[in-house]
């Protein structure tokens, strides 16, 4: 029985078997004692009979006879009768008796004090021991309640009451978790807030600048026209910078469903490219593209040539004029791994560990026209299709991604 597996249980019922044992042996003991007072009581009493019946004369023989005798007669019965002794007699008037009755009572007295103090403290001990485990486990459920999972109820002995205690434990786990969840996700909002209030603040204060010049200046054309330009980057910015967030909550929600199939690596690769070529010959770079042309990739070719594209675009931004951007992609026992490699400035190590985080930007990002989320927008969709995608750089020798799609996940 799962009784027996509670520690407090377990024990309040060897104190109950060793109140039963140590009762069975006080009776022993009594009925020993007792067997002692009553010999002795017999003797006396028969002494007493002996020695009076001697100093009436009475011959030894007779007296023996009388002691010894088991025989009962009617005669004697009534001889009894007449000195008041019979089955009605208050045993006050039967001195030697009485005696032994006194003693008989005193002895059963103290078995009964002792026995029922033996088993009080027992029970007292069980219900403190039980009581204190409960309001232990009270307190703690409480601060469980109010967000506190320092501790955790005791799980150290087996029984019932243990195994509520552990799955209560596994509750708070779950609450622990979402608690933290929430947390992270208050702390993450409020952030994210403010990084949007940041980036959106340049590009607005400049478009309340463009608006009120235009508003001064309408009859000069060419500084309408400019400002109008103006305008509409730093609109197309916005709606960037607007558009990604969107995408990238949407990735962290879950609540992207990625359409998987198989394309070749080439298709993927000039799909992420297609708006970047033009980009790269007016800057004066190189995007070259190296790899099995026959190579197959299973994904969500929208989401991750876009997520391809950013990177480019990120080593575009960091390469300077002349300067090569080579993509490759090979096959390895474990994935497809794709490589987006530029001979740029590299990534300075203080900034190594940030790279992936939102609106982050380096040292060497100040005259970079950028918002910061690219990266971590490429990060999310990777690693949401169960990819892996790392990094390798050197300051002033350039950096090297790695996407790696292994094959139990994307196929």
């Amino acid at each position: 029985m799962s009784f027996f597996h509670d520690k407090i249980s377990r024990n309040f019922f060897i104190g109950i078997i060793f109140f039963i044992l140590l009762s069975f042996l006080f009776n022993i003991i009594i009925w020993k004692i007792q067997k002692s007072i009553v010999q002795k009581t017999i003797i006396n009493h028969d002494n007493a009979v002996v020695s009076y019946l001697l100093e009436q004369g009475i011959s030894e023989n007779i007296i023996a006879k009388a002691i010894t005798n088991i025989k009962t007669t009617q005669d004697g019965e009534k001889l009894l009768y007449k000195l008041g002794i019979n089955g009605n007699t208050d045993i006050r008037f039967l001195s030697f008796i009485s005696n032994f009755n006194y003693k008989v009572i005193f002895i059963n007295c103290i078995k009964f004090v002792f026995l029922t103090a033996f088993l009080l403290i027992t029970v007292i001990l069980y219900l403190y021991r039980r009581e204190h485990l409960y309001k232990q486990a009270a307190k703690i459920v409480l601060d469980y309640s109010n967000g506190n999972f320092c501790n955790y109820l005791p799980q150290s002995d087996e029984g019932s009451i243990y195994h509520l205690f552990g799955c209560i434990n596994n509750m708070a786990y779950v609450l622990k978790s979402k608690h933290e969840t929430e947390h992270n996700a208050k702390d993450f909002l409020k952030k994210t807030i403010s990084d949007i209030s940041h980036q959106l603040k340049t590009p607005l204060a400049a478009l309340s600048m463009y608006n009120e010049i235009i508003l001064n200046e309408p009859k000069n054309v060419n500084t309408v026209i400019s400002f109008t330009k103006k305008s509409c980057i730093a609109i197309e910015r916005i709606k960037i910078l607007i558009l990604t967030l969107l995408k990238i909550t949407r990735l962290d929600a879950g609540s992207i469903d990625f359409e998987k199939k198989e394309y070749l690596v080439i298709e993927l690769v000039n799909t992420a490219i297609e708006n970047l070529n033009i980009r790269a010959e007016n800057e004066k770079k190189k995007i070259i593209i190296k790899g099995n042309q026959n190579e197959t990739i299973i994904c969500d070719i929208n989401w991750t040539s876009e997520a391809i594209g950013n990177i480019v675009k990120n080593a575009l931004d960091h390469t300077e004029t002349n300067g090569q951007i080579n993509i490759s992609w090979e096959r390895t026992p474990i994935g497809i791994y794709i490589f987006i490699a530029d001979n740029g400035n590299g990534i300075q190590d203080k900034d190594f560990h940030h790279i992936f985080k939102r609106f982050y930007c380096g040292k060497g990002s100040k005259n970079v026209q950028g918002i910061g989320l690219g990266l971590p927008f490429a990060k999310a969709v990777v690693e949401g299709q169960g990819g892996i995608i790392s990094l390798q750089s050197k300051l002033r020798e350039g950096t090297t991604f790695s996407i790696m799609f292994p094959y139990k996940t994307v196929s």
